[in-house]
Parts: structure tokens; sequence; C-alpha cells
């Protein structure tokens, strides 16, 4: 409850005995109260009777209970019968109160103690109030006994009084409080109705209620207004105080019909820096101090090495020379880097060393040091030193050791080393000094050479094979000779050879033996390889392969000779995992073995197909996904084999899994395996979310920096560059075979014509069989002749992917038919440079189309050459010429004969440009004689934005106008 002590008590009604008792007594008075301003209300009153009739209150002076003079009203008509006396207040404006609260102190004299008191003696009185938006009574008028008040409440004395002191005193005064709302209007008027009792209203007290501005969880709430009714909640949102932030939102408060703050909901607290002071006040941390978290929390000091400068800090900066690592939190101390290692010990044995160490005398004042070795492998005389080779092992490993402890292995045999042990911790990488560390020369002895990394095999008859092996990766001296071992059944034989290359003979037809090798330098041998296997041709293969087996041998190297150790054991076709096994899986009988020594079977329940992207020779190709146990799921491509296949269908659609199953670069799409335990048969691949990349091209016409192709084109000659040195011929090279992912790979795929060379002769090929379907437009000319396939068939199938590139997927040779290419070819017609075709990319083009294989450049040169170019843009800036008319009887089918077209429309057609044919009517261009006008600036104009699509256009233009000037008659 709010009270105003600003408000001035109203004149208290002084009533003597014989006023009280006087029924005549004339009444003009007036009760006045007023409503002050904030904080305190005042409510004014004016009370006023209309001139006679009979009197009715009356306004006189008398004394308090102290002896003050106070003026008070009284009425004491209780002898005349139907008393309706009313006492009327001024105007009082509401100031935005909702419920109005008036206080009365009053007296009334006890009927009884009247003597010859009629029955129509009263000792209540009544309350009223009207609501208005101005001023409307006045003195003189009948409002104040005409209006429809409202009334409040009958006013009963708690006492009554029957006697006067001697002293004037007025005896058993009452106090009432009584309220009313909900008001919507400016203001009010209050009225008292007396209707037959003797009484004095000595004073009114007109207030309403509000709960004060208060600071509460660190928010302000502002002074707020009871609500309309006394049990209602009225919500105050409140603001957080300087320097702090919310917790919780909303933040409120619910002022309560008595003015009383109630159920706080949400909180504010200090902000980093601030701390709590006295409950609603956030001081800054003064210097010194810290706070890193919004909350509650206070001030601490800054911890070791640590210090903050100002007020508010939020950390405490280290001091010179001390960090804090990445993990730390803002209150640990600051610590700094560990001294290096002490007391390295080495022992060499051979190709190996350990290295042991005794822990940094100081750690920085932490606990997490670890250590890094640096491997250098220097010149004798220790003047230059050059890393490590990446073929060196750790163990348990080269970075962030935990023990003072380390093997090296796989180091070279007489050569000096130089290890840097550093000690680093977490704030290692804050100091700007290196990491502290201590170093030791070392130089390995003589060791046994590394494994011979792979063998290959050269030919195969029915009893015997030629096998042959790089030189181990580190031979570690001279290697005196090497020593072959296979198996197949019990029984040895043993022979010897002064090459890398070995001949094994009488040998069984048709069977498959497991060989290993190792080198021999003089400080032993060294291990064997992994297992292999390769296979003696059965009754029917042999035919020129003896032939050629009377060829002389490859020569390796300077080896004093090759030590056979025959043990026949067991016969054995899956070899050691992991190991690239060359082997073509159509010398396999039952081609489910190959399958299964190349290809990884996938149980059908991981293999989701969602939708189909394509159709194959052998069935219907899925997008679809892949979860095996304990990886993450994946996209793949689902190849199908369809419902009613024979067997050899079966075993052509398994050939390609067995062929991609042995391949394994970043180049060539990679097989995640097969289903063939269950319907339908599947090869299941990664997948390529661009497509095939002839299509991906057309889609993005001129879209794509000559950089960018000349990447993808790198990437393709990569992976056929991995294909050509594991003797294996594509023979279906094409832009529709290179399949795109997201990031603008390209991945070389389709192998169902892939077969692998047999490498035996310095002409490796092979030769299809007769009505076997060759690709003529991206074929060499010997392999369309004779069915002879090589590497460097498959490099002349690559420039055409090339010029396929560069002119951003279009048909090679256009619409000449396969008969025309081929005579074309013979007369040694050659694709021209596509639009904006830099001329070196162009010369590679025409390199790789030399009509001597032997003068065709290798995979290895053209990567070399596309490597070059991409170091060096400045090389791809010079344009290859396109000529204007063809130079040979044979027309140059890139550049459109324009005395054949005779509308725009089959112009832009012609040069696959059709969908700017609107583009060029609705801009006026309607002929081809106004065409020949144009220029880049009206490309432009009509809506060609495309730099690609621009330089082709006006490429065109430039040889319609070369066409027009040697045309007999002009175009239409």
């Amino acid at each position: 409850m709010l009270f105003f002590p600003s408000l001035l008590p109203l004149p208290f009604l002084s009533l003597s005995l014989s006023l009280a008792l006087s029924r005549s007594l004339s009444l003009s008075l007036s009760l006045s109260c007023s409503l002050p301003r904030h904080p305190s209300l005042s409510l004014p009153l004016s009370l006023s009777l209309p001139p006679p009739p009979p009197p009715q209150w009356e306004e006189v002076s008398g004394y308090d209970e102290n002896l003050n003079t106070i003026r008070t009203y009284q009425v004491c008509n209780v002898f005349e019968p139907s008393q309706n006396n009313w006492l009327l207040t001024t105007f009082i404006n509401r100031r935005g109160a909702q419920r109005i609260y008036v206080e009365m102190r009053f007296t009334v004299r006890d009927c009884s103690s009247i003597p010859n008191v009629p029955g129509s003696c009263k000792e209540t009185f009544n309350l009223y109030y009207y609501e208005s938006d101005a001023v409307i009574a006045t003195k003189g008028t009948a409002f104040w006994m005409e209006a429809p008040y409202l009334k409040v409440d009958t006013i009963a004395a708690d006492e009554s009084f029957s006697q006067v002191d001697f002293g004037g005193r007025l005896m058993k005064v009452n106090t009432e409080v009584r309220s009313f709302g909900p008001l919507s209007k400016n203001g009010f008027y209050l009225a008292f109705q007396d209707y037959g009792a003797c009484m004095s209203l000595l004073a009114v007290r007109v207030f309403y209620k509000k709960c004060p501005s208060v600071v509460q969880n660190f928010a302000i709430f502002p002074e707020t207004m009871t609500g309309a009714e006394s049990t209602s909640l009225v919500i105050a949102r409140g603001i957080c105080i300087p320097n702090s932030e919310e917790v919780d939102v909303p933040i409120k408060l619910y002022c309560n019909g008595d003015g009383e703050w109630m159920v706080p909901i949400g909180s504010c607290t200090c902000k980093a820096g601030f701390e709590p002071d006295n409950g609603n006040v956030c001081r800054a941390c003064p210097p010194g101090t810290f706070k890193s978290n919004q909350g509650p929390g206070l001030c601490l000091q800054c911890p070791p090495n640590s210090r903050s400068a100002g007020e508010a800090a939020t950390v405490c900066i280290c001091r010179n020379g001390y960090y804090r690592g990445d993990a730390d939190l803002p209150d640990a101390p600051c610590t700094s880097v560990p001294s290096g290692p002490r007391n390295v010990i080495s022992i060499v044995n051979e190709t190996s060393v350990i290295l042991e160490w005794h822990s940094p005398r100081e750690t920085g004042g932490r606990e997490d040091v670890v250590y890094n070795i640096v491997c250098k492998k220097c010149r004798s005389d220790r003047r230059s030193c050059s890393h490590c080779d990446d073929n060196v092992d750790f163990l348990p490993r080269q970075l962030g050791l935990t023990d003072t402890r380390v093997l090296i292995s796989n180091l070279l045999a007489h050569t000096l080393y130089s290890f840097e042990i550093q000690a680093v911790n977490g704030v290692s990488n804050r100091s700007p000094y290196p990491a502290q560390h201590v170093s030791i020369d070392i130089t390995t002895n003589q060791a046994a050479p590394s494994i011979v990394p792979i063998m290959h095999q050269i030919s195969s008859t029915m009893k015997s094979f030629t096998l042959s092996w790089p030189q181990p990766e580190q031979p570690n001296g001279i290697i005196l000779d090497y020593e072959l071992r296979f198996y197949e059944k019990i029984n040895s034989t043993v022979q010897r050879s002064k090459t890398n290359t070995a001949r094994v003979v009488s040998l069984r037809p048709g069977t498959v033996y497991v060989v290993q090798v190792r080198a021999r330098t003089v400080a032993g041998f060294g291990k064997y390889s992994s297992k292999m296997c390769f296979q003696t041709l059965t009754d029917g293969k042999q035919g020129a392969s003896e032939l050629r087996e009377q060829l002389p041998l490859i020569a390796g190297s300077a080896a004093a000779g090759v030590v056979f150790i025959v043990s026949l054991v067991a016969i054995c076709i899956v070899c050691s995992p992991g190991m690239k096994i060359y082997i073509d899986p159509f010398t396999y009988e039952d081609p489910n073995e190959a399958v299964r020594e190349f290809a990884k079977e996938i149980d059908v329940s991981t293999v989701k197909i969602e939708e189909v992207i394509g159709a194959g020779e052998f069935g219907e190709v899925y997008k679809g996904r892949l979860k095996l146990p304990g990886k993450r799921e994946i996209y793949v491509a689902i190849k199908t084999l369809k419902a009613g296949y024979v067997e050899k269908q079966r075993r052509d659609f398994l050939a390609e899994a067995s062929i991609m199953g042995q391949f394994d670069h970043p180049n060539i799409i990679r097989l995640e395996g097969v289903v063939t335990k269950s319907r339908p048969v599947m090869i299941v691949t990664e997948f390529m979310e661009n497509g095939a990349l002839d299509s991906f091209l057309r889609q993005n016409d001129g879209q794509f920096t000559v950089i960018q192709l000349v990447g993808m084109m790198r990437g393709i000659s990569a992976g056929m560059k991995y294909l050509s040195e594991m003797n294996y011929v594509h023979r279906d090279l094409a832009a529709r075979n290179i399949l795109v992912n997201s990031n603008l790979v390209c991945k070389v795929s389709d192998f169902g014509l892939s077969r692998y060379l047999q490498d035996d002769t310095s002409d490796p090929s092979y030769t299809s069989s007769l009505g076997g379907k060759i690709p003529v437009r991206w074929t060499a000319p010997e392999a369309i002749a004779y069915r002879k396939f090589t590497s460097a068939s498959d490099v002349w199938s690559y420039g055409v992917v090339m010029w396929e590139v560069m002119s951003f997927g279009e048909r090679p040779y256009w619409d000449m038919s396969n008969q025309d290419v081929i005579n074309a070819i013979e007369q040694d017609y050659r694709l021209p440079p596509p639009m904006d075709c830099p001329s070196a990319l162009h010369q590679l083009m025409l390199d790789c189309w030399q009509k001597d294989r032997n003068a065709r450049p290798r995979f290895t040169d053209i990567v070399s050459t596309l490597d070059k170019m991409i170091r060096n843009p400045a090389s791809l800036k010079a344009m290859a010429n396109i000529p204007a008319v063809p130079s040979q009887p044979l027309l140059d089918r890139s550049i459109p004969d324009f005395n054949t077209f005779s509308s725009v429309e089959d112009w832009l057609a012609a040069i696959k440009m059709s969908q700017y044919r609107d583009n060029f009517l609705n801009s006026g261009f309607t002929s081809l004689q106004l065409v020949a006008q144009i220029t880049s600036e009206d490309l432009l104009r009509i809506g060609v934005t495309l730099a690609g699509h621009q330089k082709k256009i006006l490429s065109n233009i430039q040889t319609m106008r070369v066409q027009m000037s040697q045309s007999p008659t002009p175009m239409a």
C-alpha cells in the first residue's frame, strides 16, 4: 500500500453537542482533497450543496484530539424523515491508476443516545463514485444529485459515541478504507450520501497502490501500477544493470494488488571482468585480478607468470617467455618450453638405429612433453644434408613420442645420418624460438638388400614362363645375384643365370606356380619378395608364344647370376594380400576363381539401390549407397547383370571387376566389390557425381578455363600412365569412358575391352578376335587395320580425348561415317584445333596421332609435358590457327561451309549455338550478312555473356567473313 505523506488531511469536523443535535443548521459546505504529483497522490475534493431547500451537510470549525483547529463536515437531521443529504468532491484525475482506494475518518452518534429520536435514525452512510473524462459538476448544478453514481459500499461505524468530553474532543473516531475499479476514463468524482445519520466526516484520503522501482537479480524493474483488481498480477520487464548480461530470458517480476513484487523469473549476472558487489552492482576487477566468465563468481588473482595491467580483465596476459597452450584454461598458469633432451645413446644394427635419451631437466612447468625425430641424410664430408626418404620407418612413430626411445629402420647402408631429437610441449608452437633439441650423427653398417618389390611375367608357354623384376629399392651395395624360389608340389630343381630376367623351364602345362625372389650382396641375402602367381599355358594357348620365347631376353642388371631353387609344394593361386598380381583373368578357366582373387565379395544387405542412372551392355546402372561394417556409408555406382544371362555373359561381366580390382590409383575408378552370391549379380564402384566427361563438358560448354581443362587431361594421362606401366592396354579410351567427380577429378573407367599385354617381346600388343568391337573414331590406324592394340594405340586414343576436352564434348570427326574417318586418316588428315585451343596442346594431339606408333610419346612423357604447362601457364597463351578454308580435299568439318546456310537459325544450329536463336532474331540480326557485322559488344548486348560462347561465335563469324569474300554470289 502506498500512502502519500504530502496529501494534506481534509478538515476534521469539530462537533459540539449542540451542533450535533441541531436540526436547523444551514449547510453551505465544500470538501476538497487533491492528487499531488509523483510519488504521492492528492485528490482535490470540492463538495458543494445547492442553495436551500433545507440545510444538509454543514462545514464547521472545531478541534481535533490534539486541540488543533480543523474544518469538518457534519449532518444531523435525524428528526426529519426521508433524509437524502449528498456531499460531492471536485474532479479527481486518476493519473493512470486502475484501482482507487478511499480512506475515511468519521464519527457517528449513537441513535439510542438521542432522546425522542424517531425510528428513521441511521448510523451508516453510503460511498459512491462516477467516472468522467472531464469536469462536469460545478456549484449550483443538480449534477451531484442526479448523476448515475456507482455505489462502492455502505459505510458503518465500528464504534459510535453517545457523549462529548468537556475538552470538546471527539471520541471514538472510525477509520474505514474502500476500493473500486477498474477505471478507464481520465478521472472520477466521489460522493457521500447521508440518509438519516448524525455524523461528522473528519478526513478523506484518496490514493492508489504501486510497486516501487527495484533492483533485483542484477536487473532494474521500473515503478509499476497495480492491476484493476486486488488479485491482479501485473508483469514488469527487467533491464540488466550496467556491466551485466542476461542469464535467463525473459527477465520479469510480478506486481501484486498490494503493491508488492513477487515471483521473480530470469536473472542477470555480472559480465566477464566484473564481479558482484552488494548484490546489485557489478564492479570491475581491479588490476592484478581477472574474471574469465560471466556469472556470480568473484575476481581471482592472476595465475603464476601472468599479469593484468588494467581493470575489468577477462584473462591475465602471460609474461615474456611464458605462454598458454591451445587447450589451457584462462585460469591456468603460464608456462614455458622445455629444455633439450639429455644423454642420447645410439645402437646401430646394419641399417637400423635405436636412439635412447633422458628427459629434459626443465619441462617448462608442464606435464605434456613429447619428442619429435628429425632425420637427415648427409654427405660423407658433412657439407650438405637432406631430409630422409619417406620409406624410412620409425617405431613407434616419428612425431609425438611419449617414450624416450625410438627404433629407426630402412636406412641406407654405409650412409651418414644426422638425427635431431626435439623436446616439445603444449606451448612450443607459441614460442618464437625453435624447439630445444639435441643432435647425433650416425653412420650405418653394411646390410643385405631390401625386398624385390615386384615381378613381371614376360611370356608363358606350356612348359615354361619368363619373369623379370627390378632391382631392390635399397640394394645396400652391389647386387651379386638373385635367388628364385617357386612351388607347385614336392621336388625341387636349381638353375643359374646372370641376369635379373629368368626363364623357368620343364614346367607342367596349365599349372599355377607361386614364385618368390630375393637379392644377395656381400652382406648376404635379403628377404624373399611376397608370393606371386604365374601360370603356364594350356594346350592351344601356345601359338606364337613359343616363337617369341626364342627371342633374346630383356637384359637386367650386371648381376653375377641367378640361383633357382624349385620346391614343388601345394598349388597356390591366392598370393600375399595387397600385392598387384599381374594375371590376365581371361586365362582362368573358371571366372569365379579370378573374381575371388581380385575382387572383394560384398554382402548384398550392405547395398541399397536408389535410382537408375544409365544402362550398360549387360544391364542397368544404378546409384545407391554402401554401408560396410565399421565404415561410414558412401554413395556408389552399381552395375547389374540382367536376368536371363548366359554363362559367357556372366564371365565377361565379371571379367571387368577382375581387371578393375587389380588397380589402385587416384585417376582409375575404384572397385568397391562385387555381389555374386545373390541376384542380380552386381559390380559396385565409387560414385562419380558429374558422370561421363563428354556429356559433362557439353553441359558446361565454355565455362572452364584452359588451366582447368589441362588439369582434367593431366588426371586422365596419369591414370593411363599407371595402366601402361602395368602392361595393360585399355582399347576403349574416350571421353565417354572417363568419369568426373564433384572436385573435377577425372578417372578412367570401363575396362570391358581392356587386355593384359604379353610383354615377351619389344612389341607388346593385343590382337583382337575378328569381328570384335572397335571404336573407330578413337582407334589408332594400326589397331583398325591389323587388330594390334598397344599402349601406343592408347596414346592415339588419348589425343582424341584431348580434342574432346578442348572442344567441350564435340563429336570427333563430326558427322563423318566410320569409313570416311578411316579413309581420311590414311590420307594423313588430322583433326584441326578446337576453337581457343592453345597451339602447345594441339601440337601434343598431333604428336599422339603420329602414324608411326614408335614416334608417339609415352604416357610418362605426356604427364611430364602437361605438368610443365600447368607450372608455366604462359605457354598456353599462343592459340592454334584454324584455317579459314580447308587445305585438303577432305572438308574440315570444324569450319561449316556458310554457303550452304539459308538462315541465321541454320547457321547457329551448325555451330551448336541454337540456344541464342531468339537473342539474335529479337535484336535484329535476321540475316547472315547482318550477323557478319557483329562485334563482341553486340554479343554482350544481345545476351551472350559466357566468354567461351563469345569466342566460338566470333571465330565462326570471322570465318564467315572470309568465305563471304571468296563467294562468287552473295549470301542471303
